[in-house]
């Protein structure tokens, strides 16, 4: 008989997750996936401006800062048909993809390396063989014996005092834990100067944005001036800052970032579970020309149905057969209906909670089980995120993607199939970040010319004034984020927003069961997957972090007993 397993809540992600998992003979048969905290923004932002929009749904997440601002800015211009001068284009991907190479650096070492890694074991290291093997794998100028003999001792004072502090309640001394005390203790390094360096790159938003989490974008360009001789625009001084903190970025990635995940990844080459779906999906992103050319991204669009490369589908955002979101397990309605689905341009989010009064022990999940919704493709459930773009790079003959591929596969001697995993989707999301901080670095050395060239335009107020827009419109953004795949729709009624919905990565990914029984990206990934111990399921926690979970954008505040909404007066 199956014993059911709850992980609640699950720790080192973004927002409030539930893991419940059946499992029969120590292995995962079934696994159900659930949000259980609920937003409202789309509500929020009904009847406003669209050209305030972006402020209001940016603050769905302050993890991913600006891509929803990024999403919902290009969905009013996609609306109201304005295009954007080439250098706010710039700025906004070189802004998007300091968010990528951030958020993924964080991810691995501060989120899930700790999956991988076991601290506590890095107290039998000897420092002068941690000091060999980094220097072996990188020429990072931190390497010599005496300073891992330092990170050591930080971490021996740390477990002496009796508090792990931000080590505690991990599962140290799992045996699914494979890696030498040497490399926990290098890792364990590079986790404590990631903290420091994590800080740095979000300059790139204060200073081309004002400020950071959520930077500031304006409908038509970016709200920042250039003006190199001036004190009060982005100058000279300011975009060297820019410049140099992207060399930094790349130095990072390449010499950390990269061989770390590499060394780990070759003790667990052979841990191939948390593939899941097989199905990838991309809208693609970082244009070289306008965003709505989609021949000229570097990150392809397309769609993978059930593995098979050969064969790349194109996605449409706008067409109402293509991307719906079903609430038959999710606890919404369609007009008073508890079933159903529907294309964004025509949902809804109408809250109706069926679900058991706290304190319980186990959700239904024969009924309404999640405040998240299920999007589809076609009525197919997707996989989004890095190891979904990079499949989808791959199967198209991405240049870039392709070459960066074979040669980590052949380091590590894996074929492409070994990518469909859990460790598939952390080294993704490691080679996506040279991909994508060398193109911040072309991006940079591309405004940089504009400027030199006498250009110096970041926004075009040609269509600003609501008088210049149809009484009618209606729009989607999308936006590669670092977890994948996010859609914004916007419907424009008299100057006003008439009606909008979000659909965003762990939307996809975290989605339960639709309507017509099939699982979404985390539920099919748990299944089939050997649990040691079930009351240590660190294989449960190590699939899920592999997605980089961000909960408070998968979910649609409200209170639920008087629906009362909070005033607050600022005088």
């Amino acid at each position: 008989m199956a014993q059911r397993i709850v992980v609640d809540p699950v720790t080192r992600i973004e927002g409030h997750l539930r893991i419940e998992a059946d499992i029969n003979n120590g292995v995962i048969e079934r696994a159900y996936s659930s949000g259980t905290a609920v937003r409202g923004i789309e509500l929020i932002v009904k009847d406003r401006d669209p050209r305030d929009v972006w402020a209001f749904v940016q603050r769905i997440c302050g993890v991913c800062t600006t891509t929803h601002a990024l999403a919902s800015i290009r969905s009013v211009e996609d609306a109201l048909d304005i295009k954007i001068p080439k250098n706010a284009h710039l700025i906004r991907d070189i802004m998007n993809a300091a968010v990528f190479v951030h958020d993924h650096v964080v991810h691995f070492y501060h989120l899930h390396a700790l999956d991988w890694v076991d601290i506590v074991s890095a107290l039998n290291a000897d420092p002068n063989e941690t000091s060999r093997i980094a220097q072996s794998i990188s020429d990072w100028p931190k390497s010599s014996p005496g300073y891992f003999k330092e990170i050591k001792e930080k971490v021996q004072k740390i477990v002496d005092s009796g508090q792990l502090g931000i080590f505690a309640n991990g599962y140290w001394g799992h045996p699914e834990y494979k890696l030498p005390p040497e490399v926990n203790l290098l890792a364990v390094a590079h986790y404590l100067e990631a903290l420091d360096w994590q800080k740095e790159i979000v300059k790139i938003h204060t200073i081309f944005g004002g400020k950071n989490p959520h930077p500031h974008y304006v409908v038509g360009g970016m709200a920042t001036p250039i003006d190199i001789n001036s004190d009060n625009g982005i100058h000279a001084e300011r975009l060297m800052h820019v410049s140099q903190l992207i060399d930094e970025a790349n130095e990072f990635v390449n010499k950390v970032y990269i061989p770390d995940l590499l060394a780990i990844g070759s003790y667990y080459k052979d841990w191939l579970y948390g593939g899941g779906l097989n199905n990838y999906l991309s809208y693609g992103d970082f244009a070289t020309g306008d965003i709505r050319d989609v021949n000229t991204y570097r990150m392809p669009r397309g769609v993978i149905l059930n593995g098979d490369l050969t064969k790349v589908l194109d996605i449409d955002p706008t067409d109402p057969e293509q991307v719906k979101e079903f609430i038959d397990h999710s606890w919404y309605s369609y007009d008073g209906k508890d079933n159903g689905g529907k294309h964004p341009w025509e949902g809804e989010t109408t809250l109706n909670y069926t679900g058991p009064k706290a304190p319980f022990t186990e959700l239904n999940t024969a009924e309404k089980y999640s405040w998240i919704k299920a999007p589809r493709w076609k009525e197919e459930p997707m996989e989004t995120g890095p190891l979904a773009r990079l499949i989808v790079g791959y199967a198209k003959g991405q240049k870039e993607i392709v070459e960066i591929v074979d040669a980590t596969l052949e380091k590590l001697g894996v074929g492409i199939e070994a990518l469909q995993s859990a460790l598939g989707r952390t080294v993704a999301r490691g080679l996506e970040s040279v991909l994508v901080a060398k193109w911040m670095r072309e991006d940079m050395d591309q405004l940089l010319t504009n400027i030199k060239n006498g250009d110096q335009v970041t926004f075009d107020r040609t269509k600003w004034e609501p008088k210049t827009w149809q009484n009618q419109a209606k729009g989607v953004g999308w936006v590669e984020a670092p977890r994948g795949s996010l859609g914004h729709w916007v419907v424009i009624e008299d100057a006003k927003v008439k009606s909008y919905q979000a659909v965003v990565p762990t939307t996809w990914n975290a989605s339960p069961i639709d309507g017509n029984g099939k699982i979404g990206a985390y539920e099919a990934s748990l299944a089939g997957t050997p649990v040691h111990d079930p009351n240590l399921p660190l294989e449960i926690i190590r699939i899920i972090h592999s997605f980089d979970p961000c909960l408070a954008c998968a979910v649609h505040l409200t209170d639920l007993e008087n629906n009362k909404t909070t005033e607050f007066k600022l005088g």
